[in-house]
């Protein structure tokens, strides 16, 4: 009692400020009977998902749909009795409200009795979905026009109502005033969030596919997210922070995979200065490197509209590489030396060295290139530079969307003895952690992953113009694509060699050793052990690698240390890993993979009810189920409650005073 006593009067500033939340005793007691009948429920259901790369309506698909829980909610909740088609219907109904209402109701010879059916179903899988968490965290997830409504429909108890009754007079109410398409999409909505309590993302947003702001736009309105930046993220997070390099490199790879619409419709970016440069001083060149890659779904696609792209495309790469020069002369500590492939280039022989040894270039095209000073800009090119410079600084919605990734990402996370990273914690031929020289400071392991979520995120909130802006812009593209960048796993970036020369060795892009050592367990518990966790039951999620699943590649590897998810959800990578990506759950029972099929569109999906196909791996079973007080947030509450044992001590003792 009287280290108690002691521990209040330590504490009375904090606990005069906790006083103002709970003024009474009765109000600290009410709480912390709720926070204790909190931590025994079962754990929240987490998803995770990596290496999106732009796929929006695949993602979209798999958000709305839950990997595929919905439709077992559903299938349980209507059951055998009710036909597939029709349960496939109501599914498809829930994932896509807006655009299967009208589709649904033109079929209808009584509309009346289908909004009943359909509002009571809808309310039965709600109360399914919702039955783990408590009532105020439900509540709180209720759309506001409908909160009271719904708060009644899902917590009736029907020993003092008859059921029938109930429902039928609220639901005749609400079709009545003409509500029902709009209670219909509510509950819909509410469903999808209650379905999934924590949502991780394990990098790369963005890349090749066609919409990536549109997946963003999606996590912005997800009610619980977080995000382990991939490298495709953080180059992207660089333009916006207005860097020449990384702009020019966004660019590129839009460019290379004909993919403006994320650029221009998504984020108003103004690509005709670009286009104009790249018209005027690329006309003559020989495009036949640089044509875009392109995507049968997507097309057709014009031929004028390719050269355009194939100009634009070059003219950029050239920029790109200057910069690249520019950015490695600044860096020393980089070590990219030897990367500078402007200035190894005889312009006359038409050779560049590569490793200590000459290569004929299959391109030696370079109208705006100074072979005296190969990594100046001309003015031209300037000029084009900062027009898309103050184009990406001045996207709003771009902004809002890097701002988001720098709120709700980093370079890795640690939760319920999960550790979340996208590439690789770099390693040595022989296992140790690599270290790196940064600013005079050797890294390695954790700190280096430290490092290099601090150096970021100078690069986007330093001061415009200072010295540290410089530095946290450069780092943003060594993030990119280092030799030691723990979200590019690979020795070098093989952009110039691909574009420039034949011989395919030049290509090799060498994985870090983390990649091999990583698949013993014993090294992924050293990992975990680096990171603090427990290395008999945490694991390490990883993404940024394709798991060849058609090759019978597994994606849990380490003896179950290791969960790799990239299973390959850009629709180029279909083919490598013969599926279309994973989903990791981890729910109260334990963890599983969602094994997807390919996703045709979502006009197909609402028109035929189709589904995205997907096997269920249980690999891990708790030997009892886990409840909230088990979990990181758990141990919060836990410490909640003794905060509020101490305030209600301290009004028991007269050190604060009660209001009523």
């Amino acid at each position: 009692m009287q280290d108690q006593s002691a521990r209040a009067r330590k504490n009375l500033k904090y606990l005069t400020l906790l006083a103002r939340e709970y003024p009474n005793i009765a109000a600290a007691s009410s709480e912390i009977i709720n926070l204790q009948a909190i931590l025994k429920l079962p754990k929240g259901t987490e998803h995770f998902m990596s290496d999106l790369h732009g796929e929006a309506e695949a993602f979209t698909h798999i958000v709305n749909n839950a990997s595929g829980v919905i439709k077992e909610k559903v299938d349980r909740v209507l059951g055998p009795g009710v036909p597939d088609q029709e349960r496939a219907e109501f599914a498809t109904l829930i994932y896509y409200p807006a655009q299967k209402l009208d589709e649904l109701k033109e079929r209808q010879t009584d509309l009346n009795a289908w909004y009943r059916q359909t509002l009571y179903r809808l309310i039965d899988v709600c109360r399914v979905v919702s039955s783990k968490h408590t009532r105020s965290f439900v509540r709180k997830r209720l759309p506001k026009n409908y909160a009271y409504i719904l708060d009644e429909l899902l917590h009736a108890h029907f020993e003092d109502h008859d059921k029938e009754f109930y429902y039928g007079q609220i639901l005749s109410s609400i079709i009545d005033v003409g509500r029902a398409d709009d209670f219909i999409e509510a509950m819909c909505v509410l469903i999808k969030n209650l379905a999934v309590f924590k949502l991780h993302i394990v990098g790369d947003i963005f890349d090749r596919g066609p919409r990536p702001d549109q997946i963003m736009e999606q996590l912005l309105n997800h009610h619980s997210v977080d995000i382990q930046w991939g490298n495709h993220d953080v180059v992207w997070m660089g333009a916006a922070a207005g860097s020449p390099i990384c702009i020019a490199t966004v660019l590129r790879t839009s460019l290379a995979y004909n993919n403006l619409e994320a650029l221009e419709d998504g984020y108003g970016i103004n690509l005709r200065p670009l286009a104009l440069f790249a018209e005027s001083e690329y006309r003559d060149c020989d495009m036949h490197h640089f044509y875009p890659r392109t995507d049968e779904a997507r097309g057709p696609y014009h031929r004028s509209e390719l050269i355009r792209t194939a100009r634009m495309h070059k003219a950029i790469a050239i920029i790109m590489f200057k910069l690249e020069c520019q950015v490695i002369d600044r860096n020393p500590d980089f070590e990219l030396e030897g990367r500078d492939f402007l200035r190894r280039i005889d312009y006359r022989e038409g050779t560049v060295e590569v490793e200590g040894k000459r290569y004929p270039l299959r391109d030696d095209d370079f109208p705006t290139v100074n072979p005296a000073d190969p990594a100046r800009l001309t003015r031209q090119e300037q000029e084009v530079m900062e027009a898309l410079q103050r184009s990406f600084m001045e996207s709003e919605r771009l902004q809002r969307h890097v701002r988001f990734l720098f709120s709700k990402g980093g370079v890795y996370h640690i939760e319920n003895g999960n550790l979340l990273f996208h590439g690789a914690v770099p390693l040595t031929d022989s296992g140790s952690f690599a270290v790196e020289t940064f600013e005079q400071h050797g890294y390695a392991g954790r700190a280096l992953m430290d490092y290099c979520d601090e150096r970021a995120r100078r690069g986007y909130f330093a001061p415009e113009g200072s010295a540290e802006r410089q530095s946290g812009e450069d780092f943003l593209w060594y993030l990119w694509c280092g030799k030691l960048s723990p979200l590019y796993g690979r020795d070098k970036m093989t952009t110039f060699e691909r574009l420039f020369v034949e011989d395919p060795d030049t290509h090799t892009e060498t994985k870090n050793p983390y990649y091999r050592h990583v698949n013993d367990s014993k090294m992924a518990r050293a990992i975990l052990a680096e990171f603090g966790l427990d290395q008999t039951h945490s694991h390490i999620v990883n993404g940024h690698v394709p798991v060849r699943a058609a090759k019978g590649e597994t994606p849990v590897k380490g003896e179950g240390r290791l969960i790799v998810i990239d299973g390959g959800f850009c629709r180029a990578y279909h083919e490598k890993t013969g599926i279309a990506g994973y989903t990791l759950v981890y729910n109260s029972r334990g963890m599983s993979l969602r094994q997807h099929q390919p996703f045709e569109s979502a006009e197909k999906a609402i028109r035929e009810n189709l589904d995205i196909v997907s096997t269920v791996d249980v690999f891990e079973t708790c030997e009892k189920r886990t409840l909230v007080g088990d979990t990181d947030n758990g141990r919060r509450l836990a410490a909640d409650i003794e905060d509020l044992k101490l305030l209600v001590q301290a009004y028991q003792m007269g050190l604060v005073k009660e209001k009523t």
